[in-house]
């Protein structure tokens, strides 16, 4: 737990620390688009590291989804699949499957954070990609939230800063930013990696792990 005495500023991971995640969700779905097996989806993902790309924005938006197309469908004809459709592989049938990796959002979260607004200073830094983040804000206005951009002073997004965590650069960038004080800031993330790096530059850092929640690591601040 942070050291409440000295703590002025909290980050937040997004993923599994703010929203619930399910990480092979995408794979199961790309693979059923493409009428291909999980395993060699998993290993075209791997091989040609379409979510670091994406994710730290060296490809946008519609680069993303022509990558997954061309790989998925030349990988299933090359194994004498048939796949569904092209016009089953439209932009948006593409944005869904990406995102079933974002399961529901649980209310009292978000109601937290806001409560601590009027005594921290809040950000979000998040491994994340354009498409993720415009359906967690459609969820959020949805249930008469609102956005990230305004439940947090700064928000971090790793496609904006062209870093990603665990490096040690994208916390500097964040301590920077934002002016902040390692020792008086604390960060929320439930990657092992992640915490280890934060806590390597003097954060207090926090590894958000099942069952708890952040509104438990949080209940005393």
């Amino acid at each position: 737990m942070p050291h409440t005495s000295t703590l002025k500023n909290l980050i937040f991971d997004l993923g599994d620390v703010i929203i619930p995640i399910d990480l092979t969700a995408p794979i199961r779905n790309f693979a059923m688009l493409a009428n291909l097996p999980e395993e060699q989806v998993r290993e075209l993902w791997m091989q040609h590291d379409i979510v670091g790309q994406y994710e730290t924005g060296l490809i946008d938006d519609e680069a993303f989804r022509t990558h997954v197309r061309t790989l998925l469908k030349n990988r299933a004809s090359e194994l004498g699949s048939e796949s569904v459709s092209s016009d089953q592989w439209a932009d948006e049938v593409i944005d869904t499957a990406w995102n079933t990796i974002l399961l529901d959002l649980p209310i009292e979260r978000i109601e937290r954070i806001k409560q601590l607004k009027s005594g921290y200073r809040l950000f979000l830094l998040s491994n994340t990609s354009p498409i993720h983040i415009r359906k967690v804000n459609s969820v959020l206005t949805g249930m008469g939230q609102p956005p990230l951009e305004e439940l947090f002073e700064r928000v971090f997004y790793s496609y904006e800063v062209r870093l990603a965590k665990p490096s040690p650069e994208i916390y500097q960038h964040v301590l920077a930013e934002g002016g902040l004080v390692a020792e008086e800031t604390a960060f929320f993330d439930d990657n092992a990696a992640n915490i280890k790096a934060a806590a390597g530059l003097g954060i207090q850092a926090v590894h958000v792990q099942p069952p708890s929640t952040i509104v438990d690591y949080l209940k005393d601040v």
